[in-house]
């Protein structure tokens, strides 16, 4: 089954460079392109993607605004930032805003078929570029454990809670327990804020994230 992909870039030249790889994939389709952020959005609730690939520089709206409104939509579509910026306020605002992944268009080819089929699949993916702008240690969280640190690997990569707990032999009660305790100790709401952080503090390394 091949994952259906939506396009979004203000610049001709890129997005038909990119759109010419996508269609090339055997397990990916593009459906649509757009030129900018209100055409992206409106055709994300027309056609309901799995995979939304945002420049984050779009005319009319920008990509962390589209990417706000698709959280709030609960729509299945996973956002998936492609762009030029790799400063941290872009990686953290774009992931706040419920993307689920951030690479730079000078990603390789492989590395991107592997971004979007992870994000497709429910997981997160960030560029390794990008791991450079994660260093900023404002605070040392509290430890995590051993299992804490594989419960969250785990749950980044797509693993529903139910997955976990049969990977690590453990109930899916047990899971959520250890989701609920790396919340707290690292100061986040979700997931997604959860990886955000334990990158940013060094409690996991991207190294880890991106292992098969």
């Amino acid at each position: 089954m091949s994952i259906k992909i939506l396009l979004a870039d203000d610049h001709p030249l890129t997005r038909s460079g990119i759109a010419e790889f996508v269609r090339r994939e055997p397990t990916f389709e593009l459906v649509a392109e757009a030129e900018n952020g209100v055409e992206a959005w409106n055709l994300i609730q027309k056609l309901s993607p799995d995979v939304a690939l945002l420049d984050i520089r779009m005319p009319e709206m920008d990509g962390v605004t589209v990417a706000q409104h698709v959280k709030s939509s609960e729509l299945p579509t996973a956002v998936l930032m492609l762009t030029s910026y790799d400063a941290q306020q872009y990686v953290i605002a774009s992931l706040r805003a419920g993307a689920h992944g951030f690479v730079l268009k000078t990603v390789s080819p492989k590395e991107l078929i592997t971004a979007i089929s992870t994000v497709a699949k429910g997981g997160l993916y960030l560029d390794p570029e990008v791991a450079s702008v994660m260093g900023d240690k404002e605070f040392v969280p509290e430890q995590l454990s051993a299992r804490e640190r594989e419960v969250l690997l785990l749950a980044a990569k797509g693993l529903s809670s139910k997955e976990v707990a049969r990977q690590l032999f453990i109930s899916e009660r047990t899971v959520q327990t250890h989701l609920a305790s790396i919340y707290d100790k690292l100061g986040s709401r979700n997931k997604t804020e959860a990886l955000l952080l334990a990158l940013k503090y060094g409690v996991v390394t991207l190294e880890e994230l991106l292992e098969n």
